[in-house]
């Protein structure tokens, strides 16, 4: 069996790096001549890593997803639906202040940001599978009588969507995590309580 050279880099920490330039640049201005100084690599080593800075910028989202789709699970087990999404829109607050780097912006804001198709439209997908979750949670939700049943759990998850989104680019231009919470708790404001109808 043939053994790979190693790295000789730290994975992880070359994409905390990678994500810091993507976020100030943006996917299309990031350089791979930037990535590479940023990450304390050289250019085959990137190549050889992630195939290219596509494959790269996948990577970088990967990770940064892993731990927030486990934020998301969670809230969803909540008893009650409008629990789950005060969970979410509160780990949102969270997690989105304390970013110092608005890489939530990256996945939010998204599609029609990027040049390059392949990166928008994997972003794009992104967000449709968290939308798909809160989507079956919602449905779940009307055939328990959580919610009315004349409740549109896709208009619920896009409702859902829009707050994150909206939150998610107020970080990035500075708010901080009251604010956030403000938004957040408005937003329950037009969400509907157990049985009502919508």
């Amino acid at each position: 069996m043939t053994i790979g050279r190693p790295r000789g880099f730290d994975t992880d920490e070359a994409l905390d790096r990678a994500q810091s330039v993507f976020c100030r640049l943006g996917y299309d201005a990031a350089s791979v001549s930037e990535l590479t100084k940023s990450m304390g690599i050289n250019s085959p080593s990137l190549y050889a890593a992630f195939g290219n800075k596509e494959g790269l910028f996948r990577a970088v989202m990967d990770r940064y997803m892993l731990q927030r789709v486990q934020y998301l699970e969670a809230a969803l087990e909540a008893s009650t639906a409008c629990e789950a999404v005060q969970r979410i829109l509160a780990i949102a607050a969270r997690l989105y202040s304390e970013e110092k780097n608005g890489a939530s912006c990256l996945v939010m804001r998204g599609g029609a940001t990027y040049g390059c198709t392949t990166v928008a439209d994997d972003l794009s997908s992104r967000r449709e599978r968290v939308e798909t979750a809160l989507r079956e949670r919602f449905r779940q939700a009307v055939v328990d009588g959580d919610l009315s049943s004349h409740a549109d759990p896709v208009a619920l998850a896009r409702y859902v969507m829009a707050v994150l989104t909206g939150m998610a680019v107020q970080a990035d231009e500075g708010a901080g995590r009251e604010d956030l919470e403000q938004i957040a708790a408005f937003a329950m404001g037009g969400f509907p309580a157990a049985g009502e109808r919508t």
